[in-house]
């Protein structure tokens, strides 16, 4: 019997170890999320390169190598955001994300008009403001209504073989994340 409370007391004690380390630890991850990374890799409404292929470390890990990706965070208390790429590529698709990483909307170039990359981010009360009168170079666009005020635009591009590595690379590098004036 003497054992058994001994060792009930053991593991208590190391469990209570491992719950305050834990809890300690929980600054040191939450301050490398994908926010905080693009935050330290570049300035809000800047495509940032996220694959390693751009050089030097992937701004934030796990992704797909068959993937070359960038992202921009942004503010849509400053107005709303307006992100494009030109040219072609075999296959794109763009998400946008809240400051939390939760995925908000997505689509690829499927749902594209002309599988071009040209989109709006703003929020609904931004979008009723749009719709009242509707830019002309802002017509082709696809709109998302996003109901956050800081996040984060993705767009990841296929690259099928070794041959389009730079047709991806430049797509991805000439694409833009710009404010837009409401």
């Amino acid at each position: 019997m003497r054992r058994l409370l001994h060792a009930l007391i053991l593991g208590l004690l190391g469990a209570g170890i491992v719950h305050i380390v834990v809890l300690f630890l929980v600054p040191e991850f939450s301050e490398r999320d994908a926010w905080s990374r693009l935050a330290m890799a570049s300035d809000l409404y800047k495509m940032t390169r996220l694959d390693a292929e751009a050089g030097g470390a992937p701004v934030v890990k796990s992704v797909d190598p068959l993937f070359y990706a960038a992202a921009c965070r942004f503010n849509l208390a400053d107005g709303l955001v307006r992100i494009k790429a030109p040219g072609d590529v075999p296959f794109w698709s763009a998400s946008v994300y809240d400051r939390g990483g939760h995925n908000i909307y997505s689509f690829n170039d499927h749902n594209a008009n002309g599988e071009k990359l040209d989109t709006v981010v703003l929020t609904p009360a931004q979008m009723i403001d749009v719709r009242r009168d509707l830019p002309e170079d802002l017509q082709g666009a696809i709109f998302v209504e996003a109901p956050i005020e800081e996040g984060i635009f993705v767009v990841r591009a296929f690259v099928p073989d070794e041959s389009w590595k730079p047709i991806v690379s430049r797509f991805l590098e000439q694409s833009s994340c710009e404010l837009q004036d409401d």
